[in-house]
């Protein structure tokens, strides 16, 4: 893949990640309102968010991109 591309899809990545963490982030608040950007880095913590199906459909997802972003990265 030429530079340009690796830097487009990187850069798309980054626009991705970035959304799904305010989609993440508005799902947490409504679920438990004092939710911060920290908490969803340890979201097992807060049994309101870890036992809700979609607040881990929406964590799963935004593992995947950066999982994603990890190996393009790795493989460039």
């Amino acid at each position: 893949m030429e530079e340009a591309a690796w830097v487009e899809v990187d850069s798309l990545l980054d626009e991705m990640i970035a959304a799904q963490r305010v989609r993440l982030l508005q799902l947490a608040r409504r679920i438990r309102p004092t939710t911060t950007a920290e908490d969803l880095l340890q979201p097992h913590d807060y049994p309101e968010l870890s036992a809700n199906s979609d607040f881990n459909f929406e964590d799963g997802i935004l593992a995947g991109y950066l999982a994603l972003r990890a190996a393009l990265r790795a493989r460039r």
